[in-house]
């Protein structure tokens, strides 16, 4: 069975739109239930699949084009890209900036990482 993409738009949910597209999007690349290579649906098609406005969706895809997850193809269209590496080169790049940081603020390691297990917490129960 080919691979589909499944986002379920939650109105009352506290998340923005965009940001549950984002979201959704990411974490089927992520499963590989989206596998690299995937063509993902236009800007307005997908808006118009969802109900929602262009420029939400629109929003959506930059972000994830920034973190590395999508690559858009000029006019051939958006694909789901090797997400995984660029994914981990960035989590590694700001763990790095977060402990220059974090050193330099004169935290020891333990309450550098308490802090880092307390944001993890927090964005994680906000996603789930």
């Amino acid at each position: 069975m080919p691979p589909t993409l499944r986002i379920r738009i939650d109105h009352e949910a506290p998340d923005a739109p965009f940001e549950q597209v984002r979201t959704q999007i990411a974490e089927q690349a992520r499963q590989g239930a989206l596998p690299v290579g995937f063509k993902l649906p236009t800007v307005r098609g997908l808006a118009e699949e969802l109900g929602l406005a262009a420029n939400t969706v629109a929003k959506a895809y930059r972000v994830l084009e920034h973190d590395g997850v999508i690559e858009t193809r000029g006019r051939h269209g958006t694909f789901v890209a090797a997400a995984g590496d660029a994914a981990v080169r960035q989590a590694a790049r700001a763990a790095q900036e977060y402990a220059h940081r974090a050193h330099h603020l004169g935290l020891d390691q333990e309450a550098a990482l308490a802090a880092v297990r307390d944001a993890l917490r927090a964005a994680y129960e906000t996603s789930a």
